[in-house]
């Protein structure tokens, strides 16, 4: 039976949104100082089943058509974790970390060969404290909590893009990883935190792939987390792993929802309302995904 996660043509809607998006791509303002500093982005990034939901690939386009196009993306994933902080491999065309199993091998070819990332490299590295140095890869490449979500949100792949590692469960800490971070947005850099605001793999059941029910502990986990990011409320969003309904099934493991921590911090002020760009869900998990103030 055809699905999101079996489509009849493997990322077929990736293919029709691609020729209506790269016009506009290459149309896209680029960032100047006068624009102001950027927003931070917390985006739930999906998997390779992204590229089959044609709606979800238009809302993250629009999003990145929303704002100035970027100097460089700076995007910390959900899918490595590593302390201390580490780099990604910088150099031109780094290659693409294939992160998943089981679905149709086109998924595993597809290319996201972004421009070289080195200055970036370099500025991340120099934020750092010294006693906190990071380490920088010279072949670990983009995976895919990085470059699916950028290949709807800038497809013509010509952004430098550097990822950085989640070094820490600790919502404290990757505040102030965060807050380190922010001072790039006023040079044009793009801070990203990639997850999914819900993600309960284990407990994925047909209803939900083939009939799109969403269970209680991802609907009511997703208006938790509404509510506390509609009220900058940084305090309850922390004391997740006791105050959110729908624990654990919402976040088994918490890689997916702790990057938002990274994000908020990098907002400048993790106090404050975000504005929520888009919400809904996939296979019944929240796609929910939000901006920073400027």
């Amino acid at each position: 039976m055809a699905s999101i996660l079996n489509p009849e043509i493997p990322a077929g809607a990736y293919d029709e949104f691609l020729p209506g998006a790269l016009p506009a791509a290459r149309a896209q303002h680029d960032w100047t100082p006068a624009d102001g500093p950027l927003p931070a982005l917390y985006i739930s990034h999906g998997a390779p089943p992204l590229f089959d939901d044609g709606p979800w690939l238009r809302e993250l386009f629009g999003w990145a058509q929303s704002l100035p196009k970027p100097k460089s993306v700076l995007i910390v994933s959900a899918h490595w974790e590593a302390a201390p902080p580490a780099l990604s491999a910088s150099a031109a065309h780094t290659p693409l970390v294939y992160d998943f199993g089981g679905f149709h091998r086109r998924y595993y070819t597809m290319r996201y060969d972004t421009p070289d990332a080195s200055a970036l490299a370099r500025r991340v590295a120099a934020m750092m404290p010294d006693r906190e140095p990071v380490h920088q890869h010279r072949s670990r490449g983009l995976d895919h909590g990085a470059w699916v979500p950028l290949m709807a949100m800038y497809p013509l792949a010509d952004i430098p893009v550097l990822q950085l590692s989640l070094p820490s469960h600790d919502p404290d800490l990757l505040l102030r990883l965060g807050a380190r971070l922010a001072p790039l947005r006023e040079e044009g850099v793009l801070v990203i935190g990639s997850g999914f605001m819900t993600h309960g793999l284990p407990f994925v059941t047909p209803e939900m792939i083939h009939k799109g029910v969403v269970p209680a502990w991802s609907s009511e986990f997703d208006a938790w987390a509404a509510d506390a990011l509609a009220r900058g409320d940084v305090g309850e969003l922390a004391a997740y792993r006791t105050r959110a309904p729908g624990m654990p099934y919402a976040h088994p493991t918490v890689d997916h929802y702790i990057p938002l921590f990274i994000t908020l911090g990098a907002g400048g002020r993790a106090d404050q309302p975000v504005t929520t760009v888009i919400e809904g869900y996939m296979i019944g998990f929240s796609k929910r995904s939000f901006q920073t103030p400027a």
